[in-house]
C-alpha cells in the first residue's frame, strides 16, 4: 500500500489518540522567565513549548495541504521540496505533498543557498515549503530559481516573495484530494552526496516507503502503546523513517527540539518514551552528564523506556557497556542503511544480539545482503569486500542520472561502497569505506567540498582532508594544510577563514604539513589517516589519563 493509507487508516481506527507531541524545552524556559518576571507564573501554567495533534488532525491537516498545492496548480508527478527545521507540521506538510501525488522533496536545513538552488534544479522541483530560519538564504536566489513557481512559507511575519501556508491553508478543504496513488507511483526523492561535490538525487517510490515502515515496526516490535523520541532532523531518511515505525504502529511519536542530556531524558519521563533513537554524540553526553552528576536519574520515570537504538554511524562497544552500566534493563539495537536503501533497516543488529555488538547485523526485514570482490563475485565470511543489498527499500535510480545509477544499480543489488567483512555466524562488520565521505556526529562530511574552498587561501598551496576518530563524534574532518614556501599562517587564521562554511564542515583539527601526492596526482589519503589517525588515537588516551 502506499505510504498515504498508513496516515488515514490511523486516522478512522484511533482519531482522537495522540500521534504527534512536540516540545520545544528553550521554548518553555523562555516562556517561563517571562511569566516570573511579570508575577504571571502561578496564573499561566501553561507550558508553550508542547504543542499535539492526533491523527485525526494530522490527517486533515495533511488533506488541507494537499488541496492547498492543488489550487497552486500541483499536479500528480511535480516535486515540492520541504525546507523546515523539527516541528509538529513538519510530517503533516510531508504527506500533504504525498497526497496530491506530488513527491516530497526534504532538504537538509545545513544546505548553503547555492546547495538549495542546486537540488531544487536537480530534483526539477516547481515548489518550496520554508520555515523562518531560511529567510535569508531563500531571499538570495528566489530570482535564480524560475521553475519554482510556489513558495510557501511557515511561520510569523511571511517575507513578499512568499506565500502565508498559515494566511490560506485554513480556507482549504479537508476532504481527501481524489487522486490514486499505488505503490508503483514515485514518491520521493531523497539527497545523498559522494565525495565529488554536491548531492545526488535519489528517487524512491511508494512501495519503499511503506517497507521501511514495515522494516522498523518488525525490527522493534513496535506495539500501539509504543512511545518514540524522535530527535534527528526529520529531512534525514534516519529519522523519518524510524518514525515510520510509529505510523505502522498506529503509535505516539514526541519530537524533541535539542539535544541536552536533561532534555532527552525529561521529555523520556514526562512523555513516558518507551523507544529512544540517539546518536553516539548524545548518547555519550547522557552518560557523562549522570556520571559527574550533572543530572540525577531520580528526577525521571524512565522504568517504561525499554530500547535504546543508535545508527547513522559506527558504534563503539564500550559505550554500549557504558549505556548498560547505567540502564541495564534496556534492549539494544543498531541501523545500517543508507538513502539508497531508504534509510536504516536493510541491515540491523537485532534486540537479541547485543553480544554481537560492534557488527552492524544481518540482513533486516525483506533484506538480502552480499559481499563482493571487485568484480561482484561473494567472497569467503573473513574475507573483505563490498556491502551489497537487495530488497524493496532499494532506490528506483538516482534522478536524470543513469550513469551514476549504473554504477551501483544491477540485477536489483545496490553497492553501497561500505567494505565489510563476514564472521563465522552470518554477523557483518564495517571495516572501511571506499568513499571518502566522513561522518561526524551522523551527518556526512565530504572532503572535496572543503578542500576546495580551503584551497581559495593565499597562502595555501595544497590541503587534503581526513577523518579523524573521536570519541564523542566518531570522526572529525581535519585538514592536512601545505603552505606556499615562505609563508606562515597560524591555526586561527585558517579559522577565520573558515568562518563562511556552514559549522558542521569547519575541520576540527588543522595540522601543517606536506600534501603527498602519488605518480598520477591523486592525494595519497590512505596514508595520510594511518600516519595521522595512530597519532590522533595516541593523543586522546593520553587526555583520558
Amino acid at each position: 500500500m502506499p505510504i498515504t493509507d498508513l496516515l488515514e487508516r490511523n486516522a478512522r481506527e484511533f482519531p482522537f489518540d495522540i500521534s504527534l507531541v512536540e516540545i520545544n524545552p528553550e521554548a518553555e524556559a523562555n516562556a517561563r522567565r517571562t511569566w516570573k518576571e511579570y508575577e504571571l507564573i502561578e496564573s499561566n501554567p501553561h507550558e508553550t513549548g508542547r504543542k499535539e495533534m492526533t491523527w485525526s488532525e494530522f490527517d486533515l491537516k495533511a488533506n488541507r495541504f494537499a488541496n492547498l498545492l492543488l489550487t497552486r496548480g500541483v499536479q500528480k508527478g511535480d516535486k515540492i521540496a520541504i525546507l523546515m527545521m523539527n516541528c509538529i507540521d513538519w510530517l503533516p506538510v510531508y504527506f500533504g505533498i504525498l497526497k496530491t501525488g506530488a513527491l516530497a522533496v526534504p532538504l537538509n536545513f545545513r544546505y548553503t543557498a547555492d546547495e538549495i538552488k542546486y537540488c531544487l534544479k536537480k530534483a526539477d522541483c516547481s515548489g518550496l515549503v520554508f520555515g523562518p530560519e531560511f529567510i535569508g538564504r531563500m531571499e538570495s536566489i528566489c530570482d535564480a530559481i524560475p521553475k519554482v513557481r510556489t513558495l510557501l512559507y511557515v511561520g510569523e511575519d511571511c517575507p513578499t516573495f512568499a506565500d502565508s501556508y498559515d494566511q490560506y491553508i485554513e480556507y482549504c478543504s479537508e476532504k481527501k484530494p481524489d487522486i490514486t496513488i499505488t505503490d508503483n507511483d514515485d514518491g520521493a526523492i531523497y539527497f545523498s552526496s559522494g565525495t565529488t561535490g554536491f548531492p545526488k538525487a535519489i528517487l524512491h517510490k511508494h512501495r519503499s516507503l511503506s517497507h521501511s515502515a514495515k522494516c522498523e515496526q518488525n525490527h522493534h516490535r513496535q506495539t500501539k502503546n509504543d512511545v518514540f523520541l524522535c530527535i534527528p532532523p526529520l529531512y534525514h531518511t534516519g529519522a523519518k523513517m524510524h518514525w515510520f515505525g510509529s505510523l505502522f504502529s498506529g503509535s505516539k511519536a514526541v519530537i524533541l527540539k535539542g539535544t541536552k542530556p536533561e532534555y532527552i531524558l525529561k521529555a523520556a519521563s514526562d512523555e513516558r518514551c518507551t523507544i529512544v533513537w540517539l546518536l553516539v554524540p548524545w548518547a555519550q553526553d547522557i552518560l557523562d552528564a549522570i556520571e559527574s552528576g550533572e543530572v540525577n536519574l531520580r528526577d525521571y520515570q524512565l522504568d517504561q523506556w525499554r530500547l535504546m537504538h543508535i545508527g547513522a554511524q559506527p558504534v563503539p562497544p564500550s559505550l554500549i557497556k557504558r549505556w548498560h552500566g547505567v540502564f541495564p534493563h534496556h534492549d539494544y539495537d543498531t541501523n545500517y542503511g543508507l538513502s539508497e536503501s531508504i534509510g536504516p533497516g536493510c541491515v540491523h543488529l537485532g534486540l537479541e544480539n547485543v553480544h554481537k555488538v560492534g557488527a552492524i547485523g544481518k540482513a533486516g526485514y525483506g533484506w538480502k545482503t552480499r559481499i563482493v570482490d571487485p568484480d561482484r563475485n561473494d567472497v569467503e565470511p573473513g574475507q573483505v569486500g563490498e556491502l551489497a543489498v537487495a530488497g524493496p527499500g532499494v532506490m528506483t535510480c538516482y534522478y536524470n542520472d543513469p550513469e551514476a545509477t549504473a554504477e551501483v544499480l544491477e540485477d536489483g543489488w545496490l553497492f553501497t561502497g561500505d567494505m565489510a567483512e563476514m564472521d563465522e555466524d552470518g554477523f557483518i562488520y564495517l571495516v572501511d569505506r571506499k568513499k571518502d565521505v566522513i561522518i561526524s556526529g551522523g551527518e556526512n562530511i565530504y572532503p572535496v567540498q572543503i578542500e576546495d574552498f580551503l584551497r581559495k587561501h593565499d597562502d595555501i598551496k595544497d590541503v587534503a582532508v581526513i577523518g579523524l576518530p573521536d570519541p564523542r563524534l566518531g570522526e572529525i574532518a581535519a585538514a592536512i594544510i601545505e603552505l606556499k614556501e615562505g609563508r606562515e599562517v597560524y591555526e586561527e587564521a585558517i579559522e577565520d577563514f573558515c568562518i563562511d562554511l556552514p559549522r558542521y564542515k569547519r575541520p576540527r583539527k588543522i595540522i601543517f604539513a606536506d600534501v603527498p601526492r602519488n605518480p598520477t596526482g591523486k592525494i595519497e589519503k590512505p596514508l595520510l589517516r594511518k600516519r595521522y589517525n595512530a597519532e590522533n588515537v595516541v593523543a586522546m588516551e593520553v587526555e583520558k589519563e
